[in-house]
């Protein structure tokens, strides 16, 4: 599957994940977006939001931060501008129903937090849209994912959107402890609901997203920050830099490509060897002309461009034309 100009199958998307990193400054959204490409991350992601639509009138300081943080629909809509004109693609999280209209306008996927899987309004506005679907998993069982994914498969088959879901692993706590992270889990959605899988990390540091990889990970999203001392928010501490986010889509790129395709075939770097490294059948001990050849006659030696292994019953019984010494690989022609 694609999302925006990236072919999953090919490449593994990484997104850096800006959130409310910028705190309600559009310049340095802007400046986000820019560094996060030079770090060579494919994707940048925000989160789009009422912030009286996402969180409750008691919940005060909390309200009060995000009207802060809150960046207008219009000024998402230059950011996205701006991404596609370095060609980045732009990503935003809806927290609610008119965030989410907003940005099917801007983004050619929508991401789904994880506090937002069981969020079925939410959700099924999104799978309107009939453009792929980031679920991310975080707070769910087994049972929460396939709700959901039921959820969005129903709104598709009405409209015969043949779209897909990338679930995204995640766990929910920030950051999250390295002995809960629990990876294998990513291996377990894909097991369980088939398609392309991903990962969003809150974990310190980059290796779990690297490991991701391996787990079959194609879509890895990392909190982004320009300085992890910003601020006092928590993202920020969490999040990689600038050099962070360009060694870990080196350490992606180079474990995607360590991995391969995963079909089991010969590579073409093995070709020069096929013959060296493969067996012949060779005489066990100097033969004269005329031995009939037994078992105890043979042996098997590189390279591999004489009679091979397994084709023995063209050899055994057989009568040398000329003497061959030990090693010396037999050929047809030398066998009456």
């Amino acid at each position: 599957m694609r999302i925006g100009s990236v072919d999953l199958t090919r490449e593994v998307l990484v997104v850096a994940e800006i959130g409310n990193n910028h705190e309600g400054s559009y310049s340095l959204a802007e400046e986000m977006i820019g560094r996060a490409a030079e770090s060579g991350a494919q994707a940048v992601k925000f989160q789009t939001f009422r912030p009286e639509h996402y969180v409750g009138r008691d919940d005060g300081a909390r309200l009060a931060r995000l009207r802060k943080f809150a960046l207008s629909y219009e000024q998402f809509g230059e950011l996205a501008k701006l991404a596609r004109r370095i060609g980045i693609i732009f990503l935003s999280t809806p927290f609610d129903l008119a965030s989410a209209d907003a940005l099917n306008e801007l983004c050619p996927a929508i991401k789904i937090s994880s506090g937002d899987n069981t969020f079925f309004p939410l959700i099924e506005r999104v799978a309107g849209f009939n453009k792929p679907i980031l679920l991310s998993s975080g707070l769910a069982d087994i049972a929460d994912v396939e709700r959901a994914t039921r959820r969005i498969s129903t709104v598709w088959r009405k409209t015969d959107y043949l779209g897909e879901v990338v679930l995204l692993h995640c766990v929910s706590s920030y950051p999250t402890p390295a002995n809960e992270a629990n990876l294998g889990a990513i291996k377990s959605l894909a097991d369980r609901f088939g398609g392309t899988v991903g990962y969003s990390d809150h974990t310190l540091g980059i290796e779990a997203a690297v490991l991701s990889v391996g787990l079959g990970a194609r879509v890895i999203e990392k909190h982004f920050t320009l300085d992890k001392n910003y601020s006092d928010f928590r993202d920020h501490q969490l999040s990689a830099d600038p050099a962070e986010l360009a060694e870990l889509v080196r350490r992606v790129k180079h474990a995607s490509d360590l991995l391969g395709h995963g079909r089991k075939t010969a590579q073409p770097c093995e070709a020069a060897n096929r013959v060296a490294f493969r067996r012949s059948i060779a005489a066990s001990r100097d033969l004269l002309a005329g031995t009939v050849l037994s078992w105890d006659d043979l042996t098997w030696v590189r390279p591999g461009d004489g009679i091979a292994p397994g084709d023995e019953a063209n050899v055994l019984g057989r009568t040398l034309r000329r003497p061959v010494m030990l090693g010396e690989l037999f050929r047809t022609e030398d066998l009456t």
